[in-house]
């Protein structure tokens, strides 16, 4: 009796081990296979999913293994290395699994599932360097980012007696930046600010539209003629430009006397909404050369004052906005948009414009474009908002979209 009640305690704990075991050895198991499941791409797994099914319902044999390597092959267009390998291993096991079942010579169902070996290997190379070339991109992109930050810097919500807002989208998705220029400084000489819009694209086009925000917010502060403002930015470019570049500009400036004073040098003409919601362009007084140009034509620029009355706003613009075409090659009626969406709000104004753009091309645009927009502020609503408040929605820098 006490020798079977020891044996019974003996098989006791053995039960209970064995138990124990199969119970870590489950979960091992289903961490490997959820680990697995998690990494295996499925259009990849569809793909072998779909050679298995043709060939197991045509019962065709050999001929159709190979296709499975197209499972290994997509997955390094579209997941890591991982990814790969759980497809090429799905692949070379549904094809030594068919191959046994088509019970054909040993020699071929080796030589498929090689050539699936191999083809998984250069597919896990291929997605390594694609992953790395994205991680590259990644990181040019901050850096253009943050240059493009420094170069097109953030504008005040208000300043002075005004609203402002700004959007800007490049032509380049990759690179969020581009040859269209503009900036808005408070000086001592009143608020100045610049559109503009450089020959060409890509770094050239970028370096020479540092050149002139940077020598324009230098003028803006120590020249208290805007003419000569736009003097300097033209003898600057006219040193470090060659003989075929140029950039298109208007140069404005608001006095103390509330006059509003204009220099185009061949930009757009800027659009005028009147606080009825009139609009109507503002026409240079007499045509100038772009900046850059001015040795070449010999004509100066001459320069237009406006009054501008509380309510009323001035939309400054580059050629990108008004030269985009839809699919039936029909221009942005910008005019006909400011119209219909102009508001005591140019932040929001400036968003239904764009939206409005993006929607007229399609939701491409295929050159950069900006849009910078003021808003004379009544005498309430300076008391009520005091100037140089910032915000991010006012200064958002967009990338087109495919």
């Amino acid at each position: 009796m006490t020798q079977a009640r020891h044996q019974g305690g003996d098989h006791a704990p053995m039960r209970l081990s064995r138990k124990r075991i199969a119970s870590a050895l489950e979960q091992a198991c289903r961490r490997v296979t959820a680990r697995l499941t998690a990494g295996m791409p499925l259009l990849p797994v569809l793909v072998v999913a779909v050679v298995v099914f043709v060939d197991v319902a045509t019962q065709a044999g050999v001929p159709w293994l190979p296709l499975l390597a197209a499972g290994p092959a997509l997955a390094a267009a579209t997941n890591g290395p991982r990814g790969v390998i759980c497809a090429g291993l799905l692949a070379a096991l549904m094809g030594t699994a068919l191959s046994i079942g088509h019970a054909v010579p040993a020699r071929e169902p080796t030589a498929v599932v090689s050539a699936l070996l191999a083809v998984t290997a250069a597919s896990c190379l291929a997605s390594a360097m694609r992953g790395r070339r994205e991680r590259v991109l990644a990181a040019v992109r901050s850096v253009a980012e943050a240059a493009q930050q420094a170069l097109l810097q953030p504008v005040p919500e208000t300043v002075g007696p005004f609203q402002v807002a700004v959007r800007y989208s490049a032509a380049a998705a990759e690179a969020r930046i581009g040859g269209d220029l503009y900036a808005l400084v408070p000086t001592p000489h009143g608020v100045r600010l610049i559109v503009g819009d450089v020959r060409g694209k890509g770094l050239p086009a970028v370096g020479t539209a540092a050149l002139v925000l940077g020598v324009f917010r230098e003028a803006a502060y120590d020249e208290p003629d805007l003419l000569a403002v736009v003097g300097r930015i033209e003898r600057s470019l006219a040193r470090n430009l060659g003989p075929d570049d140029f950039v298109t500009a208007v140069v404005a400036g608001h006095t103390e006397a509330g006059h509003l004073e204009i220099v185009n040098c061949g930009h757009a003409p800027p659009l005028l909404i009147s606080a009825s919601g009139e609009v109507r362009p503002v026409e240079p007084a007499q045509h100038t050369p772009p900046l850059g140009l001015r040795a070449l034509s010999g004509q100066s620029p001459g320069l237009q004052r406006l009054p501008l009355a509380a309510g009323d706003q001035l939309l400054l613009y580059t050629d990108g906005v008004i030269e985009a075409r839809d699919r039936a090659r029909e221009f942005y009626p910008l005019a006909d948009g400011v119209a219909r969406h102009a508001s005591d709000e140019p932040a929001r104004t400036l968003t239904a414009l764009h939206d409005e753009l993006l929607a007229h091309v399609g939701g491409r645009l295929h050159d950069d474009a900006a849009l910078l927009l003021l808003r004379k502020r009544t005498e309430e609503e300076r008391v009520a908002v005091p100037s140089g408040r910032k915000t991010a929605a006012q200064t958002a820098t967009t990338a087109p979209r495919a």
